[in-house]
């Protein structure tokens, strides 16, 4: 690996960038949309039964895009009921634009909303110095457990945390997806990033498993416009290697046979297919409720 590789994550203001361009690329957020609108009805078609007021722990909430869209289901749900809707999340600026989102959003009356600056692990130490443990009806974990060092012991704290006829929701990306081939066949030639773990849900229904925890998953399509990624010097192109590789300038600083040898893998059938003149990276996530 080339020394003048370095993570991503070295360089936030690019990370947040290219991560916006990813998402303005990508099917990602329609996908979370489309799951959120046609199966958390019934998911969460009993967890406010007979309750004055539904506890919901976000876990790595971010700006709050997708808590609002499952806020709005238990709202639809449960009218009558007081929710409390709790947010764990590292970033400030993230938490700023949550708040600035709950600012300017209507409907949302009889929802209080609570944030923390800290990782999930930091919650964690924090209620386990607590006596008596909150519990909640609805837990989720967005996109996070990249993120998380010890992701079985995370899972079984978290799952602990469940009341009666509690759930928790984890989106990630999908076994079945580009994601895994791309990490397992390039992940050691990259710049090794402490902070993420390269993980899909394969890996995490096999600790689901190992654990005896109860889940139901649930795989969706979702993809990736990659195309800019062929034309060279193109910035939108650019920032989207950047978020593919984990990699800062991926395209000034990779080894020319590293960048061909992706290039020409990215568009093989098991990382993308062409639709329309566009090449598709299969970005498909997995939704995995787990039971109380």
């Amino acid at each position: 690996m080339a020394s003048s590789m370095r993570s991503l994550s070295t360089d936030h203001g690019r990370y947040l960038e290219s991560f916006r361009r990813f998402l303005n690329s990508s099917t990602e957020h329609q996908c979370m949309q489309e799951f959120v609108d046609k199966q958390l009805p019934g998911i969460i078609a009993r967890i406010g039964d007979t309750k004055s007021e539904i506890k919901i722990l976000s876990v790595g909430g971010g700006a709050g895009e997708i808590d609002l869209q499952i806020l709005s289901k238990f709202r639809a749900q449960y009218p009558e009921v007081h929710i409390s809707n709790e947010v764990v999340e590292p970033n400030a600026e993230q938490i700023a634009k949550y708040k600035e989102l709950v600012a300017k959003t209507s409907n949302l009356e009889n929802i209080k909303f609570a944030w923390h600056k800290e990782t999930s692990t930091e919650y964690q130490n924090r209620m386990m110095e607590k006596k008596e443990l909150q519990k909640w009806d609805f837990i989720h974990m967005i996109q996070m457990l990249y993120y998380v060092e010890d992701i079985p012991a995370t899972l079984k704290f978290f799952h602990s945390l469940l009341a009666t006829n509690a759930k928790i929701l984890i989106i990630l990306v999908s076994g079945n997806s580009a994601w895994k081939h791309l990490w397992k066949k390039y992940g050691s030639r990259l710049p090794q990033n402490d902070l993420c773990l390269y993980v899909t849900s394969s890996d995490l229904t096999q600790m689901l498993d190992s654990l005896g925890i109860k889940y139901t998953c649930y795989d969706l399509l979702s993809t990736m416009d990659i195309t800019d990624c062929f034309v060279d010097g193109n910035e939108n192109g650019d920032l989207l290697w950047d978020f593919l590789t984990e990699t800062r300038n991926f395209t000034m600083t990779a080894p020319p046979d590293l960048k061909a040898e992706i290039m020409k893998d990215l568009q093989e059938p098991e990382f993308s297919f062409k639709k329309e003149g566009k090449v598709l990276f299969n970005n498909s996530l997995s939704f995995i409720v787990v039971e109380a």
